[in-house]
């Protein structure tokens, strides 16, 4: 009997011990999720309270390395924009399940998820660019004025934008078609002054503009395309111009200010032939 009890206490022991110790679940689906160099690692589930998430981080073939940030976290991502020091290598991460934060483990190695590959420079993804329409008065010339995206590169203490990344190597992408028109066009510029001057002077063109780089691969040589753009189409009818509840307004309006003044002209005849009897009837008949 007094063997069967103390068998049963070490297994309850050896349980107790191992749970302590932490038999942690492992992260799934750990990916890269990447805009202008801003670089955020992100995976799931959602830590209970008994244990937390640790990344770890190495260029290919180098030390691994820890964000403070991201050391027994219950969070399910990890901002490493500032981490990825050197934007032309790539990068693997480790996210390793552990003890949560100020508890204690006998454990030496802990159940890890590792990422894929991500390489800055060929990977994150280009956001829209802005621009500036101008249209020359004499409409033989439509010049578009491209802001490079700001990135979440900070070098001596200055922002850098994607021009300053990837210099010559960017250029720009504008999409243009005739307003009333689903055909489209294509130009392709190194700098971001683009003057289009062979368009007809009398139509209005539509404009989106988007980075291009032709040394990335596949579909990361497109960045996201801009918000579109028109130029000012002087042939527009009064329906292009103005919606249908803007135009039934001024129409009431102006029946309305004509009803007035048909009114005030009514009331103002009716006035003056009323005050023309009056005086018609105070006149004295004359003696014969």
């Amino acid at each position: 009997m007094v063997s069967v009890t103390a068998a049963l206490i070490s297994v309850l022991f050896s349980l107790s011990t191992h749970s302590a110790s932490g038999s942690y679940p492992q992260a799934q689906n750990v990916t890269w999720k990447s805009t202008n160099f801003k670089t955020i690692l992100s995976w799931e589930p959602k830590p209970s309270a008994n244990y937390s998430y640790t990344v770890e981080f190495s260029a290919v073939g180098g030390d691994k390395q820890r964000n403070p940030h991201c050391i027994r976290s219950s969070a399910t991502v990890c901002d490493l924009s500032s981490s990825l020091t050197d934007l032309n290598a790539c990068y693997m991460a480790d996210v390793l399940s552990g003890p949560p934060l100020g508890a204690t483990t006998d454990l030496i190695e802990f159940p890890y998820t590792s990422s894929p590959r991500f390489c800055p420079y060929k990977d994150t993804d280009i956001g829209r660019p802005n621009f500036k329409l101008e249209v020359r008065e004499d409409k033989k010339k439509t010049t578009l004025y491209v802001t490079d995206p700001l990135t979440a590169v900070f070098k001596d203490g200055h922002q850098l934008n994607i021009r300053d990344i990837f210099a010559d190597q960017l250029q720009y992408k504008v999409t243009y078609r005739k307003n009333k028109s689903t055909g489209k066009r294509v130009y392709n510029s190194k700098t971001n002054i683009i003057e289009l001057p062979d368009l007809d002077k009398d139509e209005s063109y539509c404009f989106n503009v988007q980075a291009y780089i032709p040394s990335r691969t596949g579909d990361k040589q497109l960045g996201e395309l801009s918000q579109t753009q028109c130029s000012k189409d002087d042939n527009q009818s009064i329906f292009e111009v103005y919606s249908v509840g803007v135009i039934a307004a001024a129409i009431f309006l102006i029946l309305l200010l004509i009803g007035i003044i048909i009114a005030i002209a009514v009331i103002c005849c009716k006035r003056r032939e009323k005050a023309l009897r009056g005086e018609k009837e105070g006149v004295p008949l004359r003696d014969v």
